[in-house]
């Protein structure tokens, strides 16, 4: 009776789990078969913005690589979007269906495995205007103070095919890049992602601007920016610096970009050659705080230091720099070049990126300074469920993604205990999934290689519960008790500790360990915790 009880409990939890999502989650977040039957391979998007009446109009030629034998494939476009109709040049006119913001697309006939196809997706309408955007997700159309329209978009975690017919899911990425061609009213400029083709005046009162990216490129990465823009060109070796801002704010780009430069010496020594050396780097003035837009993050920090001139670690350290630059550019290895299969995985996004800042630091400012930052973060953190969401949902984790998964980072540097083995390690993780879409467990899998340790209980701990490890210690005459509290079963993580100036490695279990001091040895006592992300508990 007692089994058949709990597993009854368990039934109803996994049923209360499955209904606070709905269909429509699904559709958007699974990797059902009308999703996982074909490989996008190409977005050439061709449209046109109306800033005035805050309207779309145009086509995506979406080529894909059939995978496996299908009738049916899904597009996604927001249900208040308009399809003006989807054609393929070997079956002419499709028919189609729509169940939420799903497209479903048949073919007359089988598509054969391995065989190459392009339909033109034509679509019009008004797309969702966001509320506070980057959170809420959608457009914003507004003015500059010369009474210019400033337009931009930003959509990670409400979806790309907010604004465009896209497959919709971070699981598959254009191999071969994309298009992005913009007509706007005369007067502005739109800026995309990647190299700059051309402009051409259509002779209506419109001019197209055309941009090309040659990398595979997340679908929520793909942006347009419209406004009155001066360009500034900078040049990092053979990589092309490129700033795109209000006209009225060029003097002071000039010289508040200037951190761009050591940034990108720091983190390419730390991670690499830059990602999308084809494409080159640029920060495009965006009417909101910012996205990493892969080659044209969007900023809009207004020329402060810290996070809109707050420092978010609480230390003073955040002052040192522009949070946006360095964060938002940071992404263009980890999310924009390493990508998550899922977003309930966008932990591998956020905890890296969140890192990158102390990163910075230490390549400025030194070891201490890091520290200082890093655990100063520590104040955001709010425990309220764990890092990593619920799978095939379209579900994000806690926000504790972005400064406890940094603090997890941390915290591995320093089980690693070696520096240089440290940084290999990082250095090697941006090389070896360079361009790829991964998973937690991939993740796991590669640190505990490279470090020829046993992470698994410690990414456990911090991604999947909510629940920090407490060390627990106390003195009885000269011996230390010492143990490990609030951890889940077979928690494996050591701690250092230094006694009379030297530095010792503790193993706690979650059984109590003993240790013999000399005499007045507990006076030296210390706990490296600013090394390690941990509560300390004293007493029995």
């Amino acid at each position: 009776m007692k089994k058949i009880l709990i597993i009854t409990i368990t039934l109803l939890f996994v049923d209360f789990i499955q209904a606070q999502f709905t269909r429509k989650d699904s559709l958007q977040g699974g990797f059902h078969f009308e999703r996982t039957c074909f490989d996008v391979l190409r977005y050439d998007l061709d449209i046109w913005i109306d800033p005035e009446k805050k309207w779309i109009y145009g086509y995506n030629d979406i080529t894909f690589k059939v995978v496996k034998p299908t009738k049916k494939i899904q597009i996604d476009l927001f249900d208040n979007m308009k399809i003006g109709g989807i054609t393929e040049s070997n079956f002419g006119k499709l028919e189609y269906t729509r169940e939420e913001n799903a497209v479903f697309v048949n073919f007359s006939s089988q598509l054969v495995p391995d065989s190459i196809y392009t339909i033109r997706f034509m679509y019009s309408g008004n797309p969702k205007i966001a509320k506070n955007a980057p959170w809420d997700g959608g457009f914003v159309f507004t003015k500059d103070n010369n009474g210019k329209d400033f337009i931009g978009v930003a959509v990670q975690g409400k979806g790309a095919s907010l604004w465009y017919p896209v497959k919709d899911s971070q699981s598959d990425e254009p191999d071969f890049g994309a298009s992005i061609k913009v007509a706007v009213p005369n007067g502005l400029m739109n800026v995309s992602n990647g190299r700059f083709l051309g402009s051409k005046d259509l002779n209506n009162g419109y001019t197209r601007w055309d941009w090309e990216v040659k990398n595979p490129i997340n679908n929520y990465n793909i942006t347009v920016n419209v406004a009155d823009y001066v360009h500034i060109q900078d040049k990092m070796q053979d990589l092309d610096l490129d700033y795109y801002v209000l006209r009225e704010n060029e003097n002071k780009a000039r010289e508040h970009f200037s951190e761009v430069k050591p940034m990108m010496e720091c983190f390419q020594l730390k991670f690499g050659r830059y990602p999308f050396w084809e494409d080159g780097y640029k920060l495009v003035e965006t009417p909101y705080l910012g996205m990493e837009h892969q080659s044209a993050v969007a900023y809009g920090n207004k020329y402060k230091k810290g996070y809109m001139g707050l420092d978010l670690s609480g230390t003073g350290v955040g002052l040192f720099f522009d949070f946006i630059t360095i964060h938002e550019t940071g992404h263009e290895w980890f999310g924009n070049s390493i990508t998550s299969k899922d977003i309930a995985d966008m932990w591998i996004h956020e905890a890296f990126t969140t890192y990158s800042e102390s990163v910075f630091i230490e390549c400025m400012k030194g070891y201490d300074e890091a520290m200082k930052y890093i655990n100063g973060q520590a104040k955001n953190i709010k425990n309220d469920r764990p890092i990593i969401g619920q799978y095939a949902v379209n579900n994000e984790g806690s926000g504790d993604m972005y400064y406890k998964g940094a603090l997890l980072l941390n915290t591995l540097r320093h089980i690693i205990s070696d520096d240089q083995k440290w940084w290999k390690i990082l250095f090697d993780y941006s090389q070896t999934f360079k361009n790829k879409i991964i998973t937690t467990e991939i993740v796991i899998e590669y640190f505990n290689k490279a470090s020829e340790m046993n992470l698994t209980p410690v990414f456990k701990q911090y991604l999947n519960t909510n629940k920090i490890p407490i060390f627990n210690y106390y003195f009885r005459g000269d011996t230390l008790f010492y143990s490990w509290q609030n951890t889940i079963e077979n928690f494996k993580m050591p701690l250092d500790v230094e006694i009379e100036g030297e530095k010792i490695r503790l193993f706690p279990k979650s059984t109590e360990q003993e240790m013999k001091l000399k005499k007045k040895q507990k006076q030296t006592f210390k706990i490296y915790d600013k090394q390690f992300f941990v509560k300390i508990k004293e007493g029995k």
